[in-house]
């Protein structure tokens, strides 16, 4: 009802040139998406995962604005995440409640030009000047970093320490001099990524989450949240999508008879996707709800961001088909804006198989840690 009512009169007109409107990341705050899962303490309205759930699927049915939803999912289960389970109770105090007014919008300083799903090879260092650190280094693949307020940061404290140990979990602001950023212009004509470089930023001590040296616990436990985000879980339009966006399609570009799609080989494609959609999504509450119970395995998660990158590529793929030659549309006359915008998309799906940790890698820990296969 949400999506259907509100969305609609405000968040559809997204700004084309950042895929990411402070107007609609206010109205969002403004309804308390962002505290959906957050305790009262903090402002939040400690709405249980499947509430949160079904609210983001909600937005993803009625938003077109990219960025605000991958930005939504990726402050609500990266940067919130760890600061209620490390922070300090001022850290909670501090960073929270403005997070939930939708005041400090966040991007995640992660992947390095060398350390990419091999992260725990980063090597952006600080230093330990007493009162604050001094950072150096860079990131890359930083989304909306030059629309962001604030980054969470890995940073390496202890570099003579093994490649896991020695990384540390910071917070700081990306107004702080020496932090830049550079636009990363993808093959989509989208520059939703950036490269980010620190040069001399100084970071004040008490802005370190969790202990020092620690960070790659958080970080393990941020990447399961990323690639669970990235699957779809939540219904993450953004990334994943709703399969009756392919039936209306196909019922616009190939015709109707008595309600259904006219082509019946395309019915049954689109037919068996949105089988595995809500199977998919019925694997996922489950595993939701064994996480209640506190019998989940963290490491499914690798194996619902394989699938959901995989089903959202074929998603994809099945609208290009049904569009035909005017799914060949890159600029020019004789293209619907909505046509262009699902050849881009299309090409940026291609993505999901590498960010937050590459299909290869999400295979191996599926044979390994779920499965219990042999090396």
């Amino acid at each position: 009802e949400f999506a259907q009512r509100e969305l609609n009169k405000d968040l559809l007109e997204r700004d084309r040139q950042s895929h990411f409107s402070r107007e609609n990341w206010l109205k969002c705050a403004e309804f308390g998406i962002q505290g959906l899962s957050i305790p009262a303490d903090y402002g939040g309205t400690e709405a249980d995962i499947l509430t949160t759930m079904f609210v983001m699927e909600g937005l993803g049915y009625g938003c077109q604005d990219n960025g605000l939803l991958f930005c939504l999912n990726a402050q609500m289960w990266s940067v919130q995440r760890p600061i209620l389970r490390f922070g300090t109770e001022e850290q909670k105090q501090t960073y929270l409640p403005p997070i939930i007014r939708g005041e400090i919008r966040w991007c995640q300083g992660y992947s390095e030009p060398g350390a990419g799903s091999d992260l725990a090879g980063l090597q952006t260092r600080a230093e330990d000047k007493g009162d604050h650190w001094i950072v150096n280094g860079a990131k890359i693949w930083t989304s909306y970093a030059n629309h962001a307020d604030w980054i969470y940061c890995l940073v390496r404290t202890e570099p003579d320490a093994p490649k896991h140990e020695g990384i540390s979990f910071l917070l700081f602001d990306m107004a702080s001099e020496g932090v830049s950023t550079s636009p990363i212009k993808l093959i989509s004509g989208a520059s939703p990524f950036c490269q980010t470089f620190f040069d001399n930023v100084k970071v004040p001590k008490d802005q370190l989450v969790g202990e020092r040296g620690k960070g790659w616990t958080i970080a393990k436990r941020l990447l399961q949240h990323e690639r669970q985000m990235i699957s779809g879980i939540g219904g993450n339009t953004a990334l994943g999508g709703s399969a009756r966006a392919l039936e209306n399609l196909a019922k616009h570009y190939l015709g109707e008879a008595d309600g259904q799609i006219s082509d019946a080989i395309m019915r049954d494609k689109v037919a068996r996707h949105r089988m595995n959609d809500h199977a998919f999504r019925l694997t996922t509450a489950r595993a939701y709800e064994e996480a209640k119970a506190g019998k989940s395995d963290g490491n499914l998660s690798a194996m619902f961001k394989y699938y959901g990158s995989e089903q959202n590529k074929r998603k994809f793929e099945l609208m290009l088909e049904i569009m035909g030659q005017q799914g060949l549309g890159w600029e020019g006359e004789g293209f619907e804006d909505r046509e262009l915008d699902i050849t881009r998309q299309w090409l940026r799906s291609k993505a999901n198989s590498i960010e937050g940790g590459t299909s290869e890698v999400q295979l191996n820990i599926v044979a390994k840690r779920v499965l219990g296969l042999p090396d």
